[in-house]
C-alpha cells in the first residue's frame, strides 16, 4: 500500500513540476512582446547588461535548492488565493501597456512567472524558493528615473572635492571648467550602472551568507550607499588624473574602464569586510521540513483547474488590451497650426537653432512668430500609436540632451499661467551655451503636455491621465507644447511667452483637437 502511494505521490509530483513547467512557457508565448522588449533592452543599454546573468544565476539557486524541494514535494498542493494575485498582476500588466511604462509591464510579466509555483504548488512551496524566484525581478530594466539625482549628486561632490584640494571651478549646471579644461557628467557618469549592478550581487551575497533578516537588511543598506559613494570618489579621481596629466589619461574612453577597475575593487573590499560575519548557512531540509502538515496531495483534477484559471487570467489582459487598440487610429496625424491671428510667420533666423529631443513622435510643427518686437519660437511634437519606440512622456525624452555640444540647461523650474479663466501649469528651463563656449545667447523655455484634449505639465499626471483616457478606450494621442524665447537685457522672457499664449494658446488647442479628431 505504502508503495503504491508512494509512486502515485512521485507521479503527483512530476505532474505538478511539468505543469510549473508549461505554464511558464505558455505565460512567455502570451506575453512574448513584453519578454523579448526586455530581453533586447540587455544589449540596447550597457546599464542593464546585467540582465544576461540573472535567469543563469537562478537556475543555479534553484539548484541548490532542489532537496529542500524534493522534501516538501509530497505536500505539493494549488492555492487558489494565489490566483488574485495573479489578478493584480495582469492589471498592473494592462495599467503599463496603457501608459506605455515599460519597467511596470516588465515587472509585471516577471511577477506572473512567480506566482505560476504558489498557483500550481502552493504558498509552502513558494516559501522554500522565495529568493531564487524573485531575485528574478533583477532582469526588470529599470532604475534610469534615477539619473538626474545621480547626475547632480555626482556633480555636487566632484566640485565640492575639487575645490576642497584648491582647485578652481567654475560649475553651471552638469558642466564645470578647471584651469586644464572643461567636464560633464553625463549618463556614464551617473553611476547608475555601478548602483544596479552593487543591488543584484549584494542581494544575492547577503542571501548566500547571512540567515539573519537583520544583517541582510544592513548589507544591503551598504550595497546602496558604497557604489553611489564609489561614483563619486571616481569621478573626482579621474578629473584629477586628467587635471595632472595634462588630459593625457583618463579622457575619453579610458575614464570608463578606470572607472569599472576602481569599482570593481571597491566592491571586493565591501565583500571582503562583509564576509567577516558570515553566518553559517541553514542544513538542507529545514525550510521544508517546517512546512509539513500545511497541505495535501493536489490531485490532476485540482492541479489543471488551477492552471486553466490561471490561463484565462493571463489571457484577460491581452484580450482587454486588444479590445481598446482595435478602435483606435494609427494613421499619421495630419498636423498643421493655422496662421495664428496677428502674428504672421517669420523666419527661423530670427531665434537661434535649437529644437527639443522628443524621439520619434509621429509629427512635429515648429515656426517662428513676430511678439511685440521680439520672437517667439512654437514647437509641437505630436504621439500618436504610442509603444515602446514612441512614447509622448519618457526619461530619454529632454529639452537637451547630456550631449548635446551646442546648449545646456542652466536651471529648471515650474509656473502657473494665467489664461483667460483658467490657470496652465508650465515647466520652465533657461538654455545656454555650453560654459567653455564665449556666445552668451540664453533661451527662456516653457513646456506642457496636451494629452487627449488635458493640458498637463507634470510627467507622472500626463502618463497617469493618458493611460486612464486609452483605458476608456479615448485613444493615446498626445503633444508636447514647447514655447520658448530670447533672453535680453531690459526684456522679460517670461512676460513674452505668457502673452503669446494668453494670444494664441486657443487656436493651437483647436488645431490639435482636430489632429485628434481627423478633422
Amino acid at each position: 500500500m505504502s508503495g503504491n502511494a508512494s509512486v502515485e505521490s512521485r507521479a503527483a509530483t512530476w505532474l505538478t513540476l511539468a505543469g510549473i513547467a508549461l505554464l511558464a512557457i505558455a505565460t512567455l508565448l502570451l506575453y512574448r512582446d513584453t519578454a523579448v522588449r526586455l530581453v533586447a533592452l540587455w544589449g540596447e543599454d550597457e546599464t542593464f547588461a546585467h540582465g544576461y546573468m540573472v535567469p543563469l544565476i537562478v537556475v543555479w539557486l534553484m539548484w541548490r535548492k532542489r532537496k529542500d524541494v524534493a522534501a516538501l514535494a509530497p505536500m505539493f498542493a494549488p492555492a487558489p488565493s494565489a490566483l488574485l494575485c495573479v489578478a493584480a498582476a495582469g492589471a498592473l500588466w494592462l495599467v503599463g501597456e496603457a501608459a506605455t511604462i515599460n519597467p511596470a509591464s516588465q515587472f509585471a510579466l516577471v511577477a506572473l512567472l512567480v506566482l505560476i509555483v504558489p498557483v500550481l504548488a502552493g504558498w509552502p512551496a513558494m516559501r522554500v524558493v522565495f529568493f531564487p524566484l524573485t531575485f528574478l525581478f533583477f532582469a526588470v530594466p529599470f532604475g534610469e528615473f534615477l539619473l538626474p539625482w545621480l547626475m547632480d549628486w555626482t556633480a555636487d561632490f566632484t566640485v565640492l572635492a575639487l575645490r576642497a584640494t584648491g582647485v578652481p571651478v567654475y560649475r553651471d549646471g552638469l558642466q564645470f571648467v578647471i584651469p586644464s579644461g572643461s567636464w560633464s557628467v553625463i549618463k556614464a557618469c551617473s553611476g547608475v550602472r555601478y548602483l544596479l549592478a552593487s543591488l543584484m550581487v549584494g542581494a544575492l551575497f547577503a542571501y548566500l551568507n547571512y540567515r539573519s533578516t537583520r544583517r541582510r537588511v544592513l548589507f544591503m543598506l551598504v550595497a546602496i550607499a558604497v557604489p553611489v559613494v564609489a561614483n563619486w570618489v571616481r569621478a573626482y579621481l579621474i578629473v584629477m588624473i586628467g587635471h595632472l596629466s595634462s588630459n593625457t589619461l583618463a579622457v575619453g574612453v579610458d575614464h570608463l574602464i578606470y572607472g569599472w577597475l576602481f569599482f570593481g575593487v571597491v566592491v571586493g573590499v565591501m565583500f571582503m569586510i562583509g564576509a567577516r560575519w558570515s553566518e553559517a548557512p541553514a542544513e538542507p531540509g529545514v525550510a521544508a521540513a517546517s512546512a509539513s502538515g500545511a497541505g495535501g496531495h493536489s490531485d490532476a483534477r485540482r492541479l489543471w483547474a488551477a492552471a486553466a484559471t490561471m490561463l484565462v487570467l493571463l489571457a484577460l489582459p491581452l484580450a482587454v488590451l486588444r479590445g481598446l487598440t482595435a478602435h483606435e487610429d494609427h494613421s499619421a496625424p495630419q498636423l498643421a497650426l493655422p496662421a495664428l491671428v496677428g502674428t504672421p510667420a517669420a523666419t527661423d533666423d530670427d531665434l537661434p537653432a535649437w529644437t527639443p529631443a522628443f524621439a520619434n513622435p509621429a509629427a512635429t510643427i515648429a515656426r517662428v512668430y513676430p511678439m511685440k518686437d521680439q520672437f517667439v519660437g512654437l514647437y509641437i511634437a505630436y504621439y500618436r500609436g504610442q509603444g515602446p519606440g514612441r512614447k509622448l512622456v519618457s526619461s530619454s525624452n529632454a529639452l537637451v540632451k547630456s550631449t548635446d555640444t551646442a546648449w545646456t540647461v542652466a536651471d529648471e523650474g515650474a509656473l502657473q499661467v494665467a489664461v483667460g479663466e483658467r490657470g496652465i501649469a508650465v515647466k520652465t528651463a533657461r538654455l545656454r551655451r555650453p560654459i567653455s563656449s564665449s556666445d552668451p545667447t540664453r533661451l527662456r523655455v516653457w513646456r506642457t503636455y496636451w494629452v487627449n484634449g488635458r493640458l498637463e505639465a507634470a510627467d507622472a499626471r500626463a502618463k497617469a491621465w493618458g493611460a486612464w483616457q486609452r483605458l476608456l478606450g479615448g485613444g493615446d494621442d498626445g503633444a508636447v507644447l514647447v514655447v520658448y524665447a530670447q533672453e535680453q537685457p531690459g526684456r522679460n522672457a517670461d512676460s513674452l511667452l505668457a502673452a503669446f499664449l494668453r494670444e494664441h494658446l486657443a487656436d493651437i488647442e483647436t488645431q490639435l483637437r482636430k489632429t485628434r479628431d481627423g478633422d
